[in-house]
């Protein structure tokens, strides 16, 4: 995992969530912008999966439990494209609220994977 990359996760999933969250309470149905944000989510956890399976053989380690990073990335990767299948199944503007929800979780849950990364004592 590289720390820098994991925070500008972050800071995209909280973001992608506000807009969502806001698009939603407004009134608005899934479009383009809040199915497009949740697909740069994706595809920037795509990318973490790649990093961190990468990165134990170039000598950046999790100091905490391997397992448990990977489940929590595993579950993160899913949960975008499940709330875009809602989305899609169930135009309304509560689906678009659940994007932002769904880009919400997925940012506590790449905060709890920097932790298990970088901060745990083995």
């Amino acid at each position: 995992m590289i720390e820098w990359f994991s925070f500008a996760q972050i800071a995209v999933a909280v973001l992608a969530g506000i807009v969502c969250l806001v698009a939603g309470l407004a009134g608005r149905t899934p479009a383009d912008l809040t199915l497009g944000l949740t697909l740069l989510v994706e595809v920037l956890l795509i990318v973490q999966l790649v990093v961190s399976l990468v990165a134990p053989a170039v000598g950046n380690v999790a100091t905490g439990s391997v397992l448990e990073f990977f489940v929590y990335l595993v579950s993160a990767v899913l949960v975008p494209p499940l709330a875009a299948l809602w989305a899609l199944v169930e135009r309304t503007r509560w689906s678009t609220v659940i994007l932002g929800i769904a880009s919400l979780a997925v940012a506590v849950m790449l905060y709890r994977m920097n932790t298990i990364w970088f901060i745990q004592t083995a």
